[in-house]
């Protein structure tokens, strides 16, 4: 069963207390591990993977939970005002107060980073044995500054560093995303490249051969770096960043339902 309307999560403290809203399904089966996912950067609880999966976790009984990131969705916040710390606090909170037992976490482009940054701070806490298994689609890990800074030309540099932010195209939105200099420097607290990083569980990554976003070499770093834990790659040659074909969908839940 789930509820017709998003329901809503009081997340963080003070003046950065706010409203996250989530859609949970409560599983008719317990054998199964319940699913997060967590969605990318600019989309929602209500993108075609996301639905697609909910269809798929009624069909099978099982239970998921979806939410969208401050400034996201029907969430509180200004998209513009979002940061890593940020969408990770809002990720942490939903897990812990919305499911039971183990769950596979699976994400999408930033979801796959996020994704990986929770699986370390349930780690710290003694709480990496809630997750049953991990998907990561076209992981953006340290998007902030692999694959924005990085990208970015001397003109948009100095532009963000003095007005405070940049307009960055993008083919998902017409006016584009508005990037914010706190989202560049608070990213630089939460870099996974350049040690050994830990999905605590195993892992399955589905890459598209054919992204612009996050190019396939980046998944080949980041199964580079995951060297503690079981991870298979699956690099799709013709596949794009949002891999929401159905081709490329029937993939993503044969990959979730791997670990049930």
């Amino acid at each position: 069963m789930i509820h017709d309307e998003p329901q809503f999560l009081s997340v963080g403290e003070g003046t950065a207390r706010r409203r996250i809203a989530y859609r949970r399904r409560q599983p008719a089966r317990k054998d199964l591990p319940g699913v997060v996912w967590l969605a990318g950067f600019g989309s929602d609880m209500a993108s075609t993977k996301a639905s697609v999966l909910d269809a798929h976790c009624a069909e099978r009984g099982q239970a998921l939970l979806r939410f969208d990131y401050s400034g996201h969705g029907a969430s509180d916040g200004r998209f513009e005002d979002g940061t890593v710390s940020l969408w990770l606090e809002d990720a942490l909170a939903a897990i812990r107060a919305e499911t039971d037992g183990r769950v596979v976490v699976a994400g999408s482009s930033m979801g796959g980073y996020v994704a990986l940054l929770v699986a370390r701070a349930l780690a710290a806490a003694g709480e990496a044995g809630r997750l049953a298994g991990m998907v990561l689609v076209a992981p953006a890990v340290d998007f902030t500054e692999a694959l924005m800074w990085a990208r970015a030309s001397d003109d948009e540099r100095r532009e963000l560093m003095e007005t405070g932010a940049w307009t960055r195209p993008s083919e998902y939105s017409h006016s584009g995303y508005r990037i914010a200099r706190a989202l560049i420097e608070d990213g630089r607290r939460h870099l996974l490249f350049g040690a050994t990083i830990r999905s605590h569980c195993p892992t399955r990554i589905l890459q598209g051969m054919q992204d612009p976003d996050v190019p396939y070499r980046h998944a080949l770093t980041l199964v580079e770096h995951m060297a503690g834990d079981p991870v298979a790659l699956t690099l799709i040659k013709d596949g794009d960043h949002r891999l929401s074909r159905p081709q490329d969908l029937a993939l993503i839940l044969e990959a979730i339902d791997s670990f049930t």
